[in-house]
């Protein structure tokens, strides 16, 4: 299942007219594995199950463009389809109090960044943004559209309960079925939640602690507590073999990727740059 949020459904039959949606994310190859990336598989699958037909062609025709991306592109497309009398949903996925949490030099910078955004989300008929809290910082910054705060949704299916995995994971990492594991992802930058995390682990000190994330191409992972020496044995052979393995298909990885780095098989690597493995 596959949560998200509720659009109408056009029946021909009824003699509505079909409305068609051009999804628009600016340099989308980008962010595909980021959670920009999901949210935009999100996107198309709320729109496939209500039967709204929807295109990622810019040059398609279409009624309602939706923009998930804040650049310069966007900008100009937003103000050409807008020329053109066509609705704009524009996604909120960004604000200043997110970017200037974010890395080096962005607290320098936020100002400008905040009003680009102004001017960006302003060319939209609606806004939609993540979460009740964005929505807020929205409505502070003196947007004068109407803002909807919508979650990009889960896909539930992949979070059901797997006894099986549940053993074979607790197994493989040395936990006792008694043990209390709590798992956090993400960058290492404030915003996704790192300072709390690490004061989290100060105070529950009945709880496992750890982190697993991709860095540089192959598995990262931080624990707090357990048998030492077989964490020692573990952790460096998954995290090397991570290094070999494709991430679309799990097969023998033979190139990196440049740009953002990742391992890719023969098949996989498509038309993206990268260097052959040693």
């Amino acid at each position: 299942m596959l949560v998200f949020f509720s659009l109408p459904r056009y029946n021909e039959e009824d003699g509505d007219e079909e409305m068609k949606v051009c999804l628009y994310t600016e340099g989308e190859k980008l962010f595909s594995k980021s959670g920009l990336g999901k949210a935009i598989r999100h996107q198309e699958k709320a729109l496939e199950s209500v039967g709204v037909s929807y295109t990622t062609n810019i040059k398609d025709d279409y009624d309602v463009l939706h923009v998930n991306f804040y650049g310069p592109n966007s900008f100009a497309l937003a103000k050409m389809a807008k020329k053109h009398g066509k609705k704009i949903v524009y996604h909120a996925h960004s604000t200043e109090e997110d970017f200037k949490n974010g890395f080096i030099f962005c607290r320098q910078i936020s100002p400008a960044f905040k009003k680009w955004l102004i001017k960006c989300y302003s060319l939209g008929d609606v806004i939609i943004t993540p979460t009740p809290y964005s929505k807020r910082l929205l409505e502070g910054y003196g947007i004068k559209k109407k803002i909807y705060a919508i979650s990009n949704g889960i896909e539930l299916d992949k979070f059901k309960c797997d006894k099986s995995q549940r053993k074979t994971f607790r197994k493989r990492y040395n936990f006792k079925e008694d043990d209390k594991v709590i798992i956090g992802i993400g960058l290492y930058i404030e915003r996704k939640g790192i300072v709390d995390f690490v004061e989290l682990a100060k105070r529950l000190k009945d709880y496992r602690i750890m982190q697993i994330k991709e860095k540089y191409g192959s598995l990262r992972w931080y624990d707090s507590g357990g048998n030492i020496e077989i964490m020692r044995e573990i952790i460096p052979k998954y995290e090397e073999e991570s290094l070999h393995t494709c991430i679309c298909c799990g097969k023998l990885a033979t190139k990196i990727s440049k740009g953002w780095i990742s391992p890719y098989c023969d098949k996989c690597i498509g038309n993206r740059e990268y260097t052959e493995y040693k």
